[in-house]
């Protein structure tokens, strides 16, 4: 199965680990990691003015992360994400993505998308929140407001 996901990881955190694992557990036939491009990252997230690492950085992160988590030494493929369908919605090599329980419903307009163009549905993969070690969910917003950690330890 080729797998695909997709996110910011900006800054990266357990919760963006788990679905990478997810994604590199399924994706034998290849991963494609999507990470969003600085314009896209800001223009999304005008309700949540965090700052976000460069891209650069932020590939550089996935991309050691990949390496640390890859233990069936899968073929991954890194991409900009540039608006919020990427790439897949037309990329028919793609079989599945993987999503957090908070972005599943967009699988539906994906698949949407993906059938006015002649293709497969994507089969969702839903990886389950990460928690913090208060119960709530490790995010990226709760790590910059100095929450939590990456780890998802109280900070505060």
């Amino acid at each position: 199965m080729r797998v695909a996901v997709a996110g910011t990881f900006g800054p990266l955190h357990d919760g963006h680990r788990a679905l990478l694992r997810a994604a590199l557990e399924r994706g034998d036939e290849g991963v494609v990691v999507g990470i969003t491009s600085d314009a896209f990252a800001a223009a999304s997230r005008r309700d949540d003015p965090r700052p976000i690492p460069p891209y650069e950085e932020r590939e550089h992160r996935v991309r050691a992360e990949i390496d640390a988590l890859d233990e069936w030494n899968r073929d991954v493929e890194v991409r900009t994400v540039t608006d919020e369908y990427g790439f897949a919605d037309d990329d028919p090599s793609l079989d599945a993505l993987v999503v957090s329980p908070e972005t599943d419903d967009e699988v539906a307009e994906l698949d949407r998308r993906r059938a006015e163009r002649g293709m497969d549905p994507l089969r969702p993969i839903v990886v389950p929140d990460v928690l913090a070690a208060d119960g709530e969910r490790i995010s990226s917003t709760r790590i910059a407001r100095g929450e939590i950690d990456e780890h998802g330890n109280l900070l505060e």
